[in-house]
């Protein structure tokens, strides 16, 4: 059998990336491929959303400009490098890597990727960005399962390393290689990991997370009290409660009933709390409210009212 990093080389080289969705994980993606000097397509179904996310990318860009970690030059270069388009056929026809960032939705990324079968060359590479939906199940949607692979990066792409690469039951030893060695070219660390449910990343956080909704609706601690804890006593940078807030609280509930759902153990069940604060709209930063308050300019962590003592 021949090595990785054989196959690896033997693959077409990676030059023109594809982002499906300029949403936070999309436009971070995008920043960190052109950042590093690929032509990036960037591909959102509103002019006005795409504008949205150049924006963001040039505000993200001018804040390392500002700490000297990048020149004036490299941020012109950068944005120089991303070009959109509101037509999926007519940004991915030249891709070598796609990379899809839509809505964690399983009958959005089976559509978006059945059509992407179509649209792409035989030899691209499809990636999703999910962070629990089964490789595998999106892989079923196309006729290249080998080809395609899971490249879960973290919240903020251009700050955090790591990227969890996840191989689908038909990955190809050769893509999974390739994958590796370019997020290595991206200076993120790449970890490997199989197709189940919650992969690595969500399986272990999301039951913390939910446990430290728990231990708020059944009254052992307040928000702040428990997010302390974890912070000062784990060392955690943010708490849990916080950390679910910056998610999104839907997108916790939905992972969290991926788990549930994919290993049939009560264990991964959601709690009651959560799922009651997402059917009432209260979905953490995004909205303005969740386990804290959110208000354009201020960056104090004020917890909501409904939790305040």
């Amino acid at each position: 059998m021949k090595s990785a990093l054989y196959l690896a080389d033997k693959l077409r080289p990676m030059k023109n990336i594809a982002v499906i969705g300029s949403g936070t994980m999309g436009n971070g993606i995008a920043h960190v491929f052109a950042q590093y000097g690929y032509s990036v397509s960037l591909i959102d179904i509103s002019d006005e959303a795409l504008k949205k996310a150049i924006a963001t990318i040039e505000k993200n860009l001018d804040r390392q400009v500002g700490k000297q970690l990048i020149t004036a030059d490299a941020k012109r270069s950068s944005l120089e490098n991303i070009k959109t388009f509101t037509s999926t056929e007519q940004g991915v026809k030249n891709a070598d890597l796609v990379i899809e960032a839509a809505t964690e939705n399983a009958d959005l990324k089976l559509k978006i990727f059945k059509d992407l079968d179509g649209f792409c060359k035989p030899e691209a590479i499809l990636a999703s960005n999910t962070s629990s939906i089964s490789i595998t199940k999106i892989a079923a949607a196309t006729k290249r399962p080998d080809k395609v692979i899971g490249m879960h990066f973290m919240n903020p792409v251009p700050v955090m390393k790591l990227v969890e690469v996840i191989r689908g039951y038909n990955t190809s030893d050769g893509v999974t290689a390739t994958i590796m060695q370019l997020s290595r070219m991206l200076e993120k660390t790449p970890v490997e990991v199989n197709d189940y449910p919650g992969f690595v990343a969500n399986r272990i956080l999301m039951p913390m997370i939910n446990e430290a909704i728990h231990s708020l609706h059944e009254g052992v601690a307040g928000v702040e009290e428990i997010d302390t804890v974890m912070k000062l006593g784990m060392a955690h940078p943010m708490g849990p409660l916080q950390l679910a807030d910056f998610i999104g609280l839907d997108v916790c509930l939905f992972i969290l009933n991926v788990l549930h759902d994919g290993f049939g153990n009560p264990k991964y069940a959601p709690c009651p709390l959560l799922v009651n604060m997402v059917q009432a709209g209260h979905k953490g930063v995004k909205t303005g409210s969740g386990f804290y308050q959110y208000t354009a300019g201020n960056k104090e962590l004020v917890v909501a009212p409904r939790f305040k003592k």
